[in-house]
């Protein structure tokens, strides 16, 4: 709230101001107007007003939590709640005005945090790994900031599972990776994924300005292209172009298994030469800009 109204005092616009958080204008608004400071209670914001009242109270209904913010737009009340449940802060039971919101205990939300880090700590360390020549056990712990025995846990995992390989004992113990595939429909790992396609987009850009090669050819080995597609809700050709990144994830994953049984086949020579491809699609609708 404090950069937002920063930035803004500066004489940005909000639709700037909005893409630099990475937001649609529309998105950004409602953002604002949920955390800007309620009717109810000066000098805080709406979201901070509605977890102090439920820590002092431990828990309270609906009917209560609008009685109490009474001078707040229901709906932006509900869209803090919602927030704070979302968060795992405040749990929910019961349904309409008798729903009854409850503070996490620390010790709850402490465990929860540390068994989702658990099952997404894995995937990223994968990927840290694997585009790499080697890591060791003491950097993936400076580079992760994480706990000893929860990076170990992870790389036992990944070892188990054959998806990492490891040289030597202890802080000086190597670990490298021949390949990395997160599944598609895969529960967690979404942080390794975007890691990955972040990774991989630098790479191109510094690579191609690198070899001083800012002018793309027909037969470019190294780069990429970014396509607007403009369309309406009667255009004829509107399904072919949101289906774009299905058919290309279809093509690309089929072209990746029959390189890989291969190469699994076959084996590699020395000589090898690592093709790092990534593509990406956003749909925004006129509403959202």
């Amino acid at each position: 709230m404090e950069l937002s109204r920063e930035i803004e005092t500066q004489g940005v616009s909000r639709k700037v101001a909005a893409d630099m958080f990475g937001m649609a204008l529309r998105t950004y608004q409602k953002k604002v107007q949920r955390v800007s400071a309620g009717a109810t209670v000066r000098d805080r914001t709406l979201w901070q007003a509605v977890l102090e009242f439920l820590t002092g109270r431990g828990s309270a209904s609906r009917r209560e939590l609008l009685e109490e913010f009474s001078r707040d737009d229901p709906v932006n009340v509900g869209s803090v709640l919602s927030d704070l449940v979302a968060s795992g802060l405040v749990s929910r039971t019961g349904v309409g005005d008798a729903t009854v919101f409850t503070m996490t205990q620390e010790s709850e939300l402490a465990a929860v945090r540390r068994a989702e880090r658990r099952e997404t700590l894995a995937p990223v360390v994968w990927a840290l790994v694997y585009r790499s020549t080697g890591m060791t056990r003491a950097v993936l712990r400076e580079r992760l900031a994480v706990p000893d025995d929860e990076l170990g846990e992870a790389l036992a995992v990944l070892e188990r599972e054959g998806r990492v390989e490891r040289s030597g004992t202890g802080e000086l113990a190597t670990y490298q990776s021949s390949f990395l595939e997160l599944p598609l429909d895969a529960e967690h790992g979404w942080e390794a994924a975007v890691f990955d396609h972040f990774q991989a987009m630098v790479r191109a850009i510094g690579t191609k300005v690198r070899r001083r090669t800012p002018r793309a050819h027909a037969a470019d080995v190294t780069g990429g292209a970014t396509l607007t597609f403009v369309v309406d809700q009667n255009h004829p050709l509107r399904e072919e172009a949101l289906g774009l990144l299905r058919r290309v994830r279809t093509d690309v994953n089929d072209l990746w298994q029959r390189v890989q049984a291969h190469s699994v086949a076959h084996g590699l020579a020395e000589d090898q030469t690592e093709i790092l491809f990534y593509f990406g699609q956003v749909v925004t609708d006129s509403d959202e800009e």
